[in-house]
């Protein structure tokens, strides 16, 4: 078998998992509903990923693919039956509504053939991997479950590439930054895929990445969507953006050093190398994109609550943390869905009520009169 089944044709997709399994030598189907993207897939075979580099890189990804799984579900669990891969990069709350088909896919595998099946939830979200498989078992009979043992593995993984808002002629090509990180958890060899780093405990590796990466991004954006920035790498041109930032990641740092043991010297170069990446021109990543899905965001296991939560009960810093999750509650966006319901939800029940209903604070909690004194203190209105 040499088949990888991605379900996800967007830009992370093509332009970072399925273009890792294209390059290592699978043939990649990619399983979505847009239906234009999965026509030319099927029409073209191939398509070009560049990097957004001083040096551009230009990659033809071949070898590739597409079913429309709403109209040809069969399609999917024929093609499930013969990968050794099946992976994700479709967003966290999509994975329910995929899992029952991936389900249907393994049953029907099962019947037919031994060979070993490696699922992977490639994104943004700590053991996405394992909510897959909580769905997926709820999908299947007791009789299939018990079969799973030593044929189907479920793993996590944590994904680190910024893909930004697309210009490209071309509808199939991608435009992605340069560096990218995808780790496994495994305590067993996998077959070889380009740029797949295997280890035994993920923990410290997803929320580095998730409380480096991810609240960094999402500090930029609404810190930089405050002070009327457009884009991200003009958000950090600001120096009070840049510190705070700065100052925002050293406290999630703070945190990961005392819990996993973290070097701080090499985290402290970790951090200004994601601050670096964040300030790449090229990649000219929109600050709206960045922070849209507030309400997913500001969720209790997520970028700014959950390190936040953490720093407190260790007695660290969590101040600046505060000052995002405030800003965040001014994110305003009319054109993204989760932001106009944030904003529905504020003026209908209130600051405290939104923070213990959406972040699961107290309104007691340290974190919440924080949060509460950064928001409503007028320089973090939108300018």
């Amino acid at each position: 078998m040499n088949e990888v089944v991605h379900f996800g044709a967007g830009n992370i997709g093509r332009g970072f998992i399925g273009a890792l399994f294209a390059e290592t030598g699978y043939h990649v189907t990619f399983v979505d509903i847009a239906e234009p993207i999965i026509d030319a897939l099927n029409e073209k075979k191939s398509y070009v990923v560049r990097t957004a580099a001083e040096n551009q890189e230009t990659i033809a990804i071949h070898n590739v693919s597409g079913i429309n799984s709403k109209k040809n579900p069969e399609e999917v669990i024929d093609a499930i039956g013969k990968a050794v891969y099946v992976t994700t990069a479709i967003g966290p709350k999509v994975l329910p509504f995929i899992a029952p088909l991936i389900a249907k896919g393994i049953a029907e595998r099962l019947k037919t053939s031994d060979q070993k099946l490696y699922v992977i939830a490639c994104e943004n979200q700590i053991n996405a991997t394992d909510l897959l498989k909580k769905e997926i078992l709820k999908a299947l009979d007791k009789s299939v479950v018990s079969q799973l043992d030593g044929r189907v593995y479920f793993l996590n993984s944590a994904v680190d590439r910024i893909v930004p808002l697309q210009h490209n002629d071309e509808l199939l090509d991608v435009l992605v930054e340069d560096y990218h990180e995808w780790i496994v958890e495994s305590d067993q060899q996998l077959p070889g895929v380009k740029g797949m780093q295997i280890v035994p405990d993920l923990a410290p590796y997803i929320e580095r990445k998730l409380f480096t990466v991810n609240t960094g991004h999402a500090t930029t954006a609404y810190l930089g969507y405050q002070a009327g920035k457009e884009k991200i790498h003009e958000a950090l041109r600001d120096p009070e953006i840049y510190q705070d930032v700065k100052a925002t990641i050293e406290e999630t740092g703070a945190y990961l050093i005392k819990q996993y043991g973290f070097k701080p010297e090499v985290h402290e170069q970790y951090i200004e190398k994601i601050l670096h990446r964040f300030q790449n021109p090229k990649l000219n990543d929109d600050v709206i994109r960045v922070g849209r899905s507030p309400l997913r965001k500001l969720g209790p296991e997520d970028r700014l609550v959950k390190p936040a939560r953490e720093a407190e009960k260790l007695g660290l810093s969590f101040a600046h943390l505060a000052k995002v999750i405030a800003a965040a509650l001014r994110f305003d966006v009319t054109e993204d869905a989760e932001a106009v319901k944030l904003q529905q939800q504020l003026k209908e029940k209130g600051v405290l009520a939104v923070l213990q209903n959406v972040s699961g604070l107290d309104a007691d909690d340290p974190i919440t009169q924080e949060a509460v004194h950064q928001y409503e203190q007028s320089h973090l209105l939108k300018k």
